[in-house]
């Protein structure tokens, strides 16, 4: 129902009028056209629905016309008659913040039902990350093949489903149609009504499913190098269990970092007063943007010269030498904090790398293994190496620095840049990036040899890469044949846990077990589900990472320092050397 003020004269009017302004009015000692330039009570009122404590008007269509309340005109409360369209167009933006509103609700609803499910996927998920280890030990070579072909089977059950519903749709009607076609859509489940949308996931599937096999065959003779790593670096994990722990400690560091840094740039954002200025309805005031005092202005002379004018809040601020300096320190704030990250980070490599490395440099392995080798380990990088870790951690801090600061300019200046300064700009982009992984895999085998010798950063950075050139033949067979076997099993791990979870998310188990029912968008704890194991593992298969690489380092070590003689014997595992050498010998031939 629509209520203006030429109405309101009559008090039969008055009475339900009134409980929409700011107070009830009885006998009203201002005019109608006062009380609406005062803004006490609305204009003109229309069915509406409300969010954020705002009222919105509540559009609805009927027999193809749009209507508001079952009128399609109606006046605006200053004589000129208005129609839907128009008070559409005026809250466009406001309807597309309500639709995410209601997406966000349901999102909401889908998690509410099913966080006792998304918990269980992760638990199964951690459990079968330290299974994996576990059983690498055993029986690395057979759960290698497992990786392999799990992976390819979970891209070929993909593929086929993609292919069933592709299938399916070939009778729907609308079905043929484009992405382009249909749009932006609030309601996600459209897209899955078209054939294009699975003809492209089963194209990309498809291409997913030929790189691996492909990189199968370029690597199968390098397979034996990776199991026996697999199998050393098991056992080492089996010797020093507390370190599949260590991720979890990582995290918390990690957290204390992250809460600091946004700590600290809240504390710099709301340093200082509150800034008020002068906003008008129609904009027309010469007093527009001028700083005010909230709690006299509406006894000055600006609130009477511009009628409606208010003094809001803008912003934290002032005129002093620290606030000038506002944004200098919000940069040094982002500067520490990634400097923070990058040494919770090396600490961690540090403290792993000597505790690998007291398993490896044990003669007789367990009894020669030092009592609690990884708190030893952290204690003394803590002790010993917190300058060389820091240092090695401010290099790294300073290039993603660059990095920012280059987004940054590539942001402000995307407008106003011409083809060289694009060129430009993308070059060193892409030379910072590289920087920064050269820089990373440096970092990495340089606290490795930091936690063999103990020396400083620079000369352990040298002397790590002097090994590794001097080896480069045996760091390319080791270095992507390892990462590969790891993503593998990162991949199987979230890939398991994802087929499970949207049998149990779509009720397609429903005879077996009883999940939830009626989802808005079950992708949604799907994507959780399968993004949470998938960091679950990475953390798992973090600490296995850096065991290999500690254990490939002292290898490289123990081949050119000792040379399996009664006087200067092997530290490391007999059939991990025997076949090291027989793969070198193969490498040097061709």
């Amino acid at each position: 129902m629509e209520m203006q003020f030429p109405y309101s004269k009559d008090r039969r009017y008055l009475k339900y009028y009134s409980q929409f302004c700011k107070s009830p009015i009885v006998h009203p000692a201002k005019s109608l056209s006062q009380i609406v330039m005062d803004d006490d009570c609305p204009t003109a009122i229309f069915p509406s629905k409300p969010f954020l404590q705002r009222c919105f008007p509540d559009f609805s269509t009927k027999n193809g016309t749009l209507t508001v309340g079952n009128r399609t005109m109606f006046e605006d409360g200053n004589g000129r008659t208005r129609n839907a369209m128009e008070l559409r167009a005026a809250a466009k933006n406001i309807n597309k913040v309500l639709d995410a509103k209601t997406i966000g609700m349901k999102v909401f609803e889908d998690y509410a039902t099913t966080w006792y499910w998304i918990l269980m996927g992760l638990l199964i998920a951690m459990l079968l990350s330290w299974l994996f280890l576990l059983l690498l030990r055993f029986t690395a070579g057979f759960l290698f093949w497992v990786f392999v072909l799990g992976v390819i089977g979970i891209i070929g059950y993909g593929i086929w489903h993609c292919y069933h519903e592709y299938r399916n749709l070939q009778e729907q009607p609308n079905a043929h149609l484009s992405v382009y076609d249909l749009g932006i859509q609030t309601d996600i489940k459209m897209y899955f009504q078209l054939r294009q949308t699975w003809l492209a996931f089963m194209v990309m599937l498809c291409i997913l499913e030929v790189l691996v096999i492909l990189m199968l065959i370029f690597l199968r003779n390098r397979i034996r190098i990776a199991i026996a790593l697999l199998k050393e670096g098991s056992k080492a994990i089996a010797y020093v269990p507390s370190t599949l722990i260590y991720p979890v400690l990582t995290f918390i560091f990690l957290s204390i970092c992250i809460c600091y840094w946004a700590v600290t740039a809240v504390y710099l954002a709301t340093s200082g007063v509150p800034i008020y200025k002068i906003v008008t309805p129609a904009g027309k005031c010469k007093y527009e943007n001028k700083t005010c005092d909230p709690e006299i202005f509406s006894t000055t002379a600006i609130a009477k010269a511009c009628p409606g004018a208010q003094c809001n809040f803008a912003f934290y601020g002032g005129n002093s030498l620290y606030h000038q300096y506002i944004t200098t320190f919000q940069i040094f704030n982002l500067f520490v904090f990634l400097w923070l990250i990058n040494f919770v980070i090396a600490l961690g490599q540090c403290a792993l790398a000597g505790a690998f490395a007291s398993y490896y440099w044990a003669f007789q392995k367990p009894d020669d293994i030092p009592p609690y080798p990884l708190f030893t380990a952290f204690g003394r990088a803590i002790r010993y190496h917190t300058g060389s870790l820091a240092f090695g951690s401010l290099i790294l801090a300073l290039i993603q620095m660059f990095r920012i600061t280059l987004e940054y300019l590539d942001r402000r200046l995307k407008d106003n840049q011409n083809n060289v300064s694009k060129f430009l700009q993308h070059c060193l982009k892409c030379c910072f990036w590289c920087l920064e992984k050269v820089v990373k895999f440096l970092n990495r085998n340089a606290y490795v040899m930091i936690a063999l010798y103990g020396k400083n950063f620079c000369r352990s950075a040298r002397d790590a890469f002097n090994l590794l050139i001097r080896n480069v033949l045996k760091v390319a067979v080791m270095d992507k044949v390892t990462d590969f076997v790891l993503v593998l099993g990162k991949i199987l791990v979230s890939g398991c846990i994802g087929v499970l979870a949207f049998l149990l998310f779509t009720e397609r188990i429903s005879i077996i077990i009883e999940g939830p029912t009626s989802l808005n968008y079950y992708w949604v704890p799907l994507l959780t589900v399968v993004i949470g194991s998938y960091v679950i593992a990475h953390g798992f298969f973090s600490v296995y990472a850096m065991c290999i690489d500690t254990i490939f380092i002292c290898f490289l070590e123990d081949l050119e320092r000792n040379d399996g003689s009664a006087e200067r014997p092997y530290y490391m595992n007999h059939s991990l050397l025997k076949i090291m050498k027989v793969q070198s010998t193969q490498t040097e031939k061709q």
